[in-house]
């Protein structure tokens, strides 16, 4: 349970890292800004909470994160940065010819544990790697982050049986559940509910929580059942804190214009200080 002067820090942090992320994305040209805006807090929660050092990006005790939604990168770009593993001057880089910082996450980058981007693919690789801690006896955790839409693709159901099967409670799927993807909503390209109930059947704890509640994030990503991993479909807002792009899905992929870059740095303003 977080208290208020946590949450409020929280909160300032991720404004921070959304107007970041909405500046990457306008300097460099262009990114999936709906994905990396609806999974801001979900990243921020995750950087908070997980075991990892910047200054030992390789530490044989650290938490495993996989973004598996690997078009949102940018959001994952910013925080990176924010922590240490990559400098501002390779920040700057993004959207650039030849910059390490492409559209997708690689293993080039310090800090990132697997490419990603095909999608369907991250589950899997979080799923294995779960695995092999588990027969090293190790007490790492891996935590990945899917987005709704992503689990039309069949590999990702491969991945839960095997989790089951494996009783992979070191395992954690987060689910960016905002219910929109490139074409349109989910329930109309291919519908994923009842999605608790699917979770469950495939022998996950499973909790439904406000994917912009950092209290029920933290909460959430705390949470072990001995011999279940756990799945938390987080429901978030498409383009959040951007208003001119929440739960849209035009705003998938787009640029923002000048305007509306500078409309965001003054909302996040206020934001603040009304939190101040």
């Amino acid at each position: 349970m977080l208290d208020d002067q946590q949450i409020r820090k929280l909160e300032i942090q991720a404004s921070e890292i959304c107007e970041k992320t909405v500046e990457l994305i306008f300097n460099g040209g262009g990114g999936h800004i709906g994905g990396d805006l609806s999974e801001v807090d979900i990243m921020v929660a995750i950087f908070n909470y997980i075991k990892h050092d910047p200054k030992n990006p390789k530490w044989s005790e650290r938490d495993y994160f996989v973004l598996s939604k690997g078009h949102s990168s940018e959001t994952y770009y910013t925080l990176l940065a924010e922590y240490g593993y990559i400098g501002k001057e390779e920040l700057d880089t993004y959207g650039k010819f030849g910059s390490p910082l492409g559209g997708h996450p690689n293993k080039k980058i310090t800090g990132v544990e697997a490419n990603t981007g095909s999608l369907g693919h991250g589950l899997g690789l979080a799923t294995g790697i779960a695995l092999a801690l588990k027969k090293n006896h190790k007490e790492n955790r891996v935590y990945v982050l899917t987005g709704d839409g992503e689990l039309a693709e069949g590999s990702n159901w491969e991945a839960l049986m095997s989790a089951s099967k494996y009783q992979l409670d070191n395992l954690t799927w987060i689910v960016d559940r905002n219910f929109l993807q490139i074409s349109g909503s989910t329930e109309t390209v291919m519908p994923l509910e009842k999605l608790k109930e699917k979770a469950e059947a495939f022998g996950f704890k499973t909790v439904e929580i406000d994917g912009h509640n950092f209290d029920q994030i933290f909460t959430a990503l705390s949470d072990r059942e001995k011999g279940h991993p756990i799945c938390i479909i987080a429901d978030t807002i498409k383009g959040k804190r951007l208003a001119c792009a929440e739960n849209k899905a035009e705003w998938h992929h787009k640029t923002p214009t000048k305007e509306q870059l500078e409309q965001l740095k003054k909302d996040m303003d206020e934001y603040r200080k009304e939190l101040a």
